[in-house]
């Protein structure tokens, strides 16, 4: 996820960048969507406030983001004798991921410094989504190698609660994961964001 609060801010930016810049296999089963949101606004300001008012609602943080990555985790494990042991016989998971994004309604009536700003931005945020949803397919493929490469217990009670426990140490990584991924993007925003306009505009310029 990305922060509101962005295309105000961005405005100014990008009055900086461009004063120099004047023209001159038996795999994990992994499925991928996308969704959109409308947003309105003909100003920085009203994009922000359209995107804090119309963006997807995070349940983990109770706020609204300019875009979002829906993951939801599914699989199954069967289990078979081994001798006097209970061993994982199969286990497959599963991985649907739906990304989130914006659609500005008034793009093509936008001045160019804002349709700059707008499509910098709106590129990044889809990028971001992108990477939370390769971070899951990489955690989901690394649990089903995992739970397969588990050792046989005594019996299958004691099979299935080893799974469970594989599952939810897999799960609790995953979510660390996501979680830094966001921290570093969140750290590196301005930076990235003044490096992305002005190569913007240095293609525009040539």
């Amino acid at each position: 996820m990305l922060r509101m609060k962005t295309i105000a801010r961005l405005m100014a930016l990008a009055a900086i960048v461009s004063a120099p810049l004047q023209p001159a296999s038996a795999e994990t089963i992994t499925s991928k969507s996308f969704a959109y949101f409308s947003v309105g606004g003909r100003t920085a300001a009203e994009l922000d406030e359209e995107l804090s008012k119309r963006g997807p609602m995070m349940k983990h943080s109770g706020s609204r983001h300019p875009g979002a990555t829906r993951i939801k985790w599914g699989g199954s494990v069967t289990y078979v004798r081994r001798g006097e042991k209970c061993a994982v016989g199969d286990a497959k998971v599963t991985l649907s991921t739906q990304i989130v994004l914006p659609r500005w309604k008034n793009r093509k009536r936008a001045t160019p410094s804002l349709a700059l700003i707008w499509d910098t931005l709106s590129a990044d945020i889809k990028r971001h989504e992108e990477r939370h949803a390769e971070i899951a397919r990489s955690h989901a493929r690394a649990l089903e190698k995992t739970l397969k490469a588990l050792r046989p217990e005594s019996d299958c009670e004691r099979m299935q609660a080893r799974v469970d426990r594989a599952t939810a140490d897999a799960v609790s990584k995953h979510d660390a994961d996501q979680a830094r991924f966001d921290k570093v993007e969140s750290k590196s925003f301005n930076d990235r964001m003044m490096r992305l306009l002005t190569h913007r505009l240095k293609s525009q310029a040539e």
